[in-house]
């Protein structure tokens, strides 16, 4: 029996995800999981600036793709493009905590 080796994560698992406008629109790609086995909140694409200045970030959020498996549980997800972009304050949100 072969031992483990530390910090070996096993199978990376990813799941096929659509996205829906922006320069990816139609396209599937494969997205890794986490840990809850979803995939992440946002999808951040660099997009290189020919100039040689700053790459312009691609945003997607996930939205749920409406298709739901046994017992009403989400079992799908796709991107959306967000023309908006890059938003700040990505911590966490206490319940408690007043909206700016």
């Amino acid at each position: 029996m072969a031992r483990p080796v530390p910090g070996d994560t096993g199978a990376v698992r990813s799941e096929d995800t659509p996205f829906v406008g922006g320069p990816l629109d139609g396209r599937v790609l494969p997205v890794l999981l986490g840990p809850t086995g979803h995939p992440p909140k946002t999808y951040r694409v660099p997009v290189p600036d020919e100039a040689g200045g700053p790459p312009t970030v691609l945003v997607y959020r996930r939205v749920s793709a409406g298709s739901r498996g046994r017992l009403g549980v989400r079992v799908r997800w796709r991107y959306e493009f967000d023309e908006e972009g890059p938003r700040g304050g990505g911590g966490l949100k206490w319940p408690w905590s007043r909206p700016t």
